[in-house]
């Protein structure tokens, strides 16, 4: 599968005028407070931090550049799909990173993000010119309720990036809400998950087990320190019910300049032998109380 992103463009210094397009700072927010910090490194990157936790970071002259490690992951993943323009729902935006990505690496795409934070959304757009991006569209609303309002097949990729804090909100974690994303992806379609976990990948090996009930192939990724235990980070799982191209796959994230492994369906499978599925709570206890604390993790 051939490498979908342009040749990194050299850089010499940022273009008149662009340092004025984002102004540094805290500014408040519906959920809190945004950070807007420059990359010290490079005038054309910036890095979003919403309540203190580092979201996203944006390279207002390369959409092609991913620098947190688990972006990158989720870029190689959009590189492996089907050839050509690609129907993608984003499930939290904050700088709206992969959006661009996506923008810039498969022209004309139809994209719709769905952020739950309104002043968050006014802030980016403005900051990084995301009106300008063609087939984007960024609607203020909460994921599991943006959703239900779309049409059946109606994607090609939905990736979840939604966190309150450093937690995913539970109510997008249940089998009732895979369900309603394996009806929103078109036959072949992929769903992305980002999860922030544990050394015992707890939360990640829990949804794997939930993911399987909805798809017939569900994968992890992860960096080989993590899954050996040492440390916590993020964890992909990646889900389809077509067959995944694990082998390109598998090599693109081990030549990466963070190496990521690929844990295949089959050993998936092992680790969350045993694990029930996550379910919404009864309609009286509303949203959320499943939890996954009581998970014992086997290596990966």
């Amino acid at each position: 599968m051939p490498d979908r992103r342009p040749p990194a463009r050299t850089r010499r210094g940022t273009p008149p005028g662009r340092t004025d397009q984002v102004r540094a700072g805290t500014f408040p927010i519906d959920t809190g407070e945004v950070e807007l910090a420059p990359d010290r490194d490079d005038p054309g990157g910036w890095f979003v931090v919403v309540n203190g936790v580092p979201s996203s970071y944006v390279h207002l002259d390369d959409p092609t550049r991913l620098d947190f490690e688990y972006v990158r992951w989720i870029g190689d993943v959009i590189d492996h799909a089907e050839p050509g323009p690609l129907r993608v729902a984003h499930l939290g935006g904050a700088g709206c990173t992969l959006a661009r990505y996506v923008a810039a690496t498969r022209p004309g795409s139809r994209q719709v993000v769905f952020e739950l934070d309104a002043a968050l959304v006014e802030l980016v757009r403005d900051a990084f010119d995301l009106r300008g991006v063609r087939g984007l569209r960024i609607r203020t609303e909460e994921a599991r309720a943006g959703i239900g309002t779309l049409r059946d097949a109606s994607q090609d990729v939905v990736i979840r990036d939604a966190f309150v804090g450093n937690r995913v909100p539970e109510h997008l974690t249940t089998l009732e809400f895979a369900r309603d994303v394996g009806r929103v992806l078109a036959p072949g379609g992929t769903y992305v998950v980002n999860v922030a976990d544990r050394t015992e990948q707890r939360h990640a090996r829990a949804e794997a087990a939930t993911l399987r009930e909805v798809f017939n192939q569900v994968v992890l990724i992860a960096e080989p320190s993590q899954l050996r235990g040492r440390r916590y980070g993020n964890v992909l799982l990646v889900a389809s019910n077509a067959p995944l191209p694990l082998d390109q796959l598998t090599r693109r994230l081990a030549s990466g300049a963070v190496r990521a492994r690929l844990v295949p369906p089959e050993r998936v499978a092992q680790l969350v032998a045993g694990l029930r599925p996550l379910l919404d709570p009864a309609p009286a206890d509303g949203y959320p109380p499943t939890t996954t604390d009581d998970a014992s993790a086997p290596p990966a």
